[in-house]
């Protein structure tokens, strides 16, 4: 891809501050919305500060060569809630958070010191193009649903929508940020071309802002589009969650329950993190070839894990969040294509002060999820995309090329999920670990030929 700003380059400080603001609107409704699902007393706030210190410490660990965001896993959302449920951990929930995510952070720091040791030749032949292309697909395939949710304004995904008032508003707003994307992306010069998610955004909120002052005129509710009566509530500081556990009671009793309660968490978070492993060697491939750089040979896979593992850790002290590399950055890059890694950083540091502004987090929590639904159709499309793309110098006329790349597709949109326990294996990691059976199967005698043709020239 040509991109209109590499790694190392640095735009005027005017222009990066949009772009950084882009980059914090582009992950912002997924940071904030974690710690909104699992309640319990966890801060919008202090997850956004949590997600720009991780990100922080992902960069230094990388050496500020991976220009991608590191934001709150979802895929740690039922560890999290296994943290804060039984009569032992009611009250301990938030010490539960960070001792969680210091042991999935571990188990990163592990795999990273395997990689040092092995080296990353051994992920390359596991994971090869028509594994790795159709897995990054359906990560942007995974999200459609989401991002046609929030397009219509439901609350979840449904099999059918029903096109009432509301809902028609909603997809107005939603197609409006859609179309100015689009316009800005492909007709804009110079700025525009650059900041089209900036743009979409302002023009959807418009939309929506005049349907709400209508409906409020008017009193009629479902013209509300933009929930105002979130600046009621604002909680003008963060609540950091090591802070939060000093709050609460620690009333284990004795160490018996204390190793029980350990042992609980240890379960519900350390599978989850070898599942979010195989995430985050897809998400890096495809930001590779977005960049042009193999991102797991400089700075390197082990580095990339220790910066998401440790920017983990610190993150969830803070945010109680577990941190991982957002598909939505991604996109970001790509749409944009603006890899700068100092716009990383200053997104990072700009969502650290945010945290401390409650009016403008809460002003950036009013943008209704139509009008975020409208830019993640773009941004999501664009994942799966690059994942297509990685598949373009695969031969699939050979057999088990397409039966790998078709049982990863069929998986991935199928919802292919297992629930082992509290485990969630996740459409995305049942996929890839199906891929890669199939490959190795399938191409098992293609390597065995390979190595008796080799070993025939040298006799020879």
């Amino acid at each position: 891809m040509n991109l209109i700003y590499n790694i190392k380059d640095k735009p005027k400080f005017p222009q990066m501050l949009l772009f950084a603001l882009q980059q914090l609107l582009a992950i912002l409704a997924a940071t904030i919305a974690v710690p909104a699902i699992i309640g319990n007393g966890m801060s919008q706030s202090a997850a956004l500060f949590g997600a720009g210190v991780g990100t922080l410490v992902y960069q230094l660990f990388t050496k500020f060569k991976s220009p991608v965001f590191l934001g709150s896993s979802f895929a740690f959302i039922s560890s999290m809630l296994v943290a804060f449920s039984g009569s032992v951990a009611a009250s301990t929930g938030f010490l539960g958070l960070i001792i969680g995510a210091a042991l999935a952070g571990l188990v990163y720091v592990i795999i990273a010191l395997l990689v040092k040791f092995f080296g990353v030749r051994w992920i390359s032949k596991l994971m090869p193009p028509v594994v790795i292309g159709p897995t990054v697909a359906i990560i942007g395939l995974s999200l459609a649903a989401n991002a046609v949710k929030d397009a219509m304004g439901y609350g979840a995904v449904a099999s059918t929508y029903n096109m009432d008032l509301k809902t028609l508003l909603c997809l107005v707003c939603a197609l409006v940020t859609l179309a100015t994307v689009f316009v800005c992306s492909v007709y804009g010069k110079k700025m525009m071309k650059l900041i089209p998610f900036i743009i979409g955004i302002l023009a959807g909120y418009v939309v929506a802002l005049i349907f709400t002052l209508i409906g409020m005129v008017a009193k009629v509710d479902t013209m509300l589009i933009i929930d105002f009566t979130k600046f009621q509530n604002m909680s003008w500081l963060p609540d950091f969650s090591f802070v939060q556990v000093f709050k609460e009671p620690m009333n284990f009793g004795d160490f018996g329950n204390f190793w029980s309660y350990l042992g609980t968490v240890a379960v519900a978070y350390v599978p989850v993190a070898f599942v979010v492993f195989a995430e985050h060697i897809a998400d890096h491939k495809n930001l590779s070839s977005i960049i042009g750089a193999d991102l797991l040979e400089e700075p390197g896979l082990h580095r990339t894990l220790l910066g998401d593992g440790v920017g983990s850790m610190v993150g969830a002290i803070f945010g109680g969040c577990p941190n991982t590399t957002y598909g939505e950055s991604v996109g970001c890059v790509a749409i944009t294509k603006n890899a700068s890694v100092i716009t990383i950083t200053t997104t990072a540091i700009m969502a650290i002060v945010a945290s401390f502004f409650a009016p403008f987090v809460t002003f950036l929590a009013t943008i209704p999820s139509c009008v975020m639904g409208g830019v993640c159709i773009s941004l999501y499309g664009f994942i799966a995309v690059s994942g297509l793309k990685m598949i373009q110098k695969v031969n699939l006329e050979e057999s088990s090329n397409l039966f790998t790349v078709s049982v990863i597709l069929i998986c991935g949109i199928g919802g292919f999920a297992l629930q082992i326990g509290k485990v969630t294996l996740t459409a995305i990691a049942c996929s890839l670990i199906l891929g890669i059976l199939t490959n190795i199967l399938l191409n098992r005698k293609k390597a065995q030929a390979t190595v008796e043709e080799t070993t025939e020239e040298t006799q020879e």
